[in-house]
């Protein structure tokens, strides 16, 4: 056998550790890719829509395991259920939330500045701007209190409207307050927005520390915020952003079709298109048609006033006016009933969604034109059913007694005779021959009784 020396050993066992290092690193699995990052655009007033494009937005990012989601907005505020629903799910997200007012010129008011503050990061966007985050309902036009703590005065002694006033903004301010203290973020300076409806641009809010970062786009920000360490759901983790995908998160069929009924107008629409169906059904019965598509409607307008603030005053108003008017057609009232129910309809109308929040409102025009053009219609019926009134009687039992008709057999004292170019059994108090003339005196039943008619100078 052939001798194997010590060298030949020792080159044996270093080319083993190499092929054994080789092998190692073959099994060792690529560098896995940062994890994706899911970007949600509020654009425009929040509402239900909104919420509900958020909490399945974060559900859906969650479920792709990104690693963050960028909740890009523009918004000049919205309804207080749906920002505070809004709320919840962020802070209730396994997954971290960046709030980002962006691009150039978008602004977070209101609601919005709100939102930036229960963020796990606020940023924004140069020539952006927050804050005016007084409840809007209390701003009003016409209000008389001023949500200023520095006229506390100006609330005292007058009654509900000042209390509720102060209940509003306290409430506000210290929701906003608890969500800088959680956030590590300028307190006094949001509780300012609330009371005093002041406002920041990017590079205040930056050194007044309201805002983490500023950034140019959604590129910038990921890469400011890799290797940052956020806590979401009591798991901290750190953003590996500077590589990651940014992935846009659109709104959904079912987000879109929430947006469109829950603007106050179409559920507006939806509702009256819904009554007058019903009652087009009831009046013309066995249409079917009618009926199924104002049921569908009003269920669909039901709904979406479920998710708006509604005030079922106004709404009410609505139905009685509704309900006044119909009747002008079917109880004559001389007007009283069309010109009250028309009066009722406007003042539902305009006080139907209780909010001041921009967009989210029934415009005046709109509820003028469907009045005006239910009135236009009623005054046509009424007037037609005026001139039909007036006309003499061409069918009916009425419009028999007076006619004329031609006997067809001789007869005693009953017989037939041709009347409307109809047949009808006749009764007269003396004999008549065929062809004679006849007119009719009265209707008894089916019999008519009828008198000969003689030609001058017979």
């Amino acid at each position: 056998m052939k001798k194997i020396t010590r060298g030949h050993r020792e080159t044996g066992l270093h080319w083993h550790k190499v092929l054994i290092a080789l092998c190692a690193l073959a099994s060792l699995p690529a560098r896995a890719a940062p994890a994706p990052v899911a970007v949600l655009t509020i654009n425009g007033a929040i509402g239900p829509a909104t919420a509900d494009y958020v909490h399945r937005g974060i559900e859906i990012a969650e479920k792709q395991g990104a690693q963050l989601v960028v909740l890009k907005m523009d918004t000049p505020g919205g309804l207080d259920t749906s920002m505070r629903a809004i709320i919840k799910d962020i802070l209730a997200s396994p997954v971290p939330v960046a709030a980002f007012v962006a691009p150039g010129g978008a602004r977070a008011a209101s609601a919005g500045t709100y939102i930036l503050y229960a963020a796990h990061v606020a940023a924004m966007a140069p020539a952006t701007n927050l804050g005016a985050a007084t409840p809007v309902a209390i701003g009003a036009p016409g209000s008389e209190d001023k949500p200023d703590e520095k006229a506390g005065k100006s609330a005292e002694g007058k009654g509900g409207a000042g209390t509720m006033t102060r209940k509003q903004v306290n409430d506000a301010s210290a929701y906003i307050r608890s969500l800088a203290q959680m956030r590590g973020r300028n307190a006094e300076w949001a509780e300012r927005a609330v009371r005093e409806a002041v406002s920041l641009p990017a590079t205040d809010a930056l050194k007044m520390k309201v805002v983490d970062l500023v950034a140019e786009d959604v590129p910038d920000l990921l890469r400011r915020l890799d290797g940052r360490r956020l806590k979401a759901a009591d798991t901290e983790r750190v953003l590996q952003t500077a590589a990651a995908a940014a992935i846009a998160l659109e709104p959904d069929w079912r987000t879109r079709f929430l947006s469109v009924i829950t603007d106050p107008s179409i559920a507006y629409m939806l509702i009256l298109v819904g009554i007058y169906a019903v009652i087009f059904e009831f009046s013309n019965p066995g249409l079917v048609f009618p009926g199924v598509v104002g049921a569908i409607c009003i269920l669909v307008a039901l709904y979406a006033f479920h998710m708006l603030p509604v005030n079922y005053a106004g709404l009410a108003l609505i139905l009685v006016g509704i309900a006044f008017m119909a009747g002008e057609l079917f109880f004559p009232a001389y007007g009283s009933l069309g010109i009250g129910g028309a009066i009722a309809f406007v003042i539902g109308s305009v006080i139907l969604v209780d909010t001041d929040v921009p967009g989210y409102g029934v415009p005046l025009s709109l509820v003028l034109g469907i009045a005006s053009a239910g009135a236009a219609f009623l005054f046509l019926v009424l007037g037609m059913a005026l001139k039909a009134h007036r006309r003499p009687v061409v069918s009916g039992r009425e419009e028999l007694v007076g006619s004329t008709g031609e006997v067809l057999e001789d007869c005693e004292h009953e017989g037939w005779a041709r009347v409307h170019s109809e047949t009808w059994r006749i009764r007269s108090s003396s004999p008549l021959k065929a062809g004679q003339r006849v007119r009719v005196a009265a209707l008894d039943g089916l019999l008519l009784d009828v008198v000969a008619e003689f030609k001058e100078g017979a």
